[in-house]
């Protein structure tokens, strides 16, 4: 019988494994950070369970990394982040951010679980999931008690089963159209909630970039994620239901650099990658045509920008290579 330990790593356990090593040196700089600004003593404890989760996983993601003699990625470190800096978040957006994250923690630990063969990656994604969850719950509670918990709108429940009739139910540009479903509400509502929260990160970014080409690159990210902000939000407004909130007052006015470059940069890039992922999902739960194509035009915008950023990062020398299949031709030669 196969020693299910002793079997090579799948491509899409090196990829999870890579990226999430990546995420929680990202993590822990970003939330070292948090923890010498935070006020606020009822978020505190969550940033120091964060921070003491995200060191927990590198611990482990090393000891399989040096198992397999996997090469250990730079991913981030103290050198990318001054925790003396000034305040730049208020606690409020801190905890939504995190909250944000364990959204974006619990699609990405879900997928990695689902294709995880060995016994010890499989383990590795179910505490990954298992702590997402409770920092789902940590946050979520904790903004209810606080009152800055944004709900998603309330609908009407419905009188009766019914059964789609007539092929206007696709229409969109022509017409009556017809009221947007509960999940189509449920995309809107969130995709208007990721940039509003997104906006505010880059915007405080460009603040405190060093570099001006950065600065700019996070300017045009910032307009991006407005232009999104108002056209999800001009379909909620029309069926009367509530838009959520902008971020961009809870960002101080400081421009003292907190972060390297290299790291405002993969992290800004990690979120617009997820962001492109929502707005699929999106897309394909949404039958009415005009805000099905809405999204099929949007997403090579967010493409483009995301392939600007990519260059940006190759031409600083700050973008880390993910594990590659071997090149064939490239062996021959040799």
């Amino acid at each position: 019988m196969e020693d299910k330990m002793n079997i090579p790593l799948t491509a899409a356990e090196l990829s999870a494994l890579w990226t999430q090593y990546m995420n929680d040196t990202l993590a822990t700089c970003v939330n070292r950070y948090f923890l010498e600004n935070v006020e606020d003593e009822e978020v505190r404890p969550i940033i120091e369970w964060t921070i003491d989760t995200a060191k927990e996983n590198v611990s482990l993601l090393l000891d399989i990394f040096r198992k397999e003699n996997f090469p250990i990625p730079i991913g981030f470190s103290d050198q990318d982040v001054n925790i003396t800096a000034q305040n730049l978040f208020s606690d409020t957006y801190k905890l939504m951010y995190l909250r944000h994250l364990s959204i974006i923690a619990l699609g990405a630990g879900g997928s990695a679980l689902g294709l995880a063969t060995r016994e010890d990656t499989v383990s590795f994604f179910k505490r990954v999931l298992e702590k997402a969850v409770h920092l789902q719950d940590l946050t979520r509670n904790l903004m209810l008690k606080q009152g800055t918990y944004v709900k998603p709108p309330v609908l009407s429940l419905p009188d009766k089963v019914e059964f789609v009739e007539t092929k206007q139910y696709l229409a969109g540009f022509f017409g009556k159209k017809r009221s947007l479903t509960s999940v189509e509400v449920t995309h809107l509502f969130y995709n208007v909630q990721t940039n509003a929260i997104g906006k505010a990160l880059i915007t405080g970014f460009a603040q405190t970039a060093e570099s001006k080409e950065i600065k700019d690159f996070f300017k045009r990210g910032k307009e991006i994620a407005q232009k999104h902000i108002d056209i999800f939000g001009t379909f909620l407004h029309d069926e009367d239901l509530p838009v959520p909130m902008s971020w961009d007052a809870t960002i101080s006015d400081s421009t003292e650099k907190i972060f390297s470059d290299k790291l405002l940069m993969f992290h800004i890039m990690a979120m617009i990658a997820s962001g492109v992922g929502f707005y699929g999902a999106a897309m394909a739960a949404s039958p009415r045509r005009d805000l099905g194509l809405k999204y099929a035009t949007l997403i090579p915008e967010i493409s483009l920008y995301l392939e600007e950023g990519a260059s940006l990062m190759i031409k600083h020398g700050w973008m880390e290579e993910p594990p590659q299949a071997n090149d064939r031709d490239q062996l021959i030669e040799k």
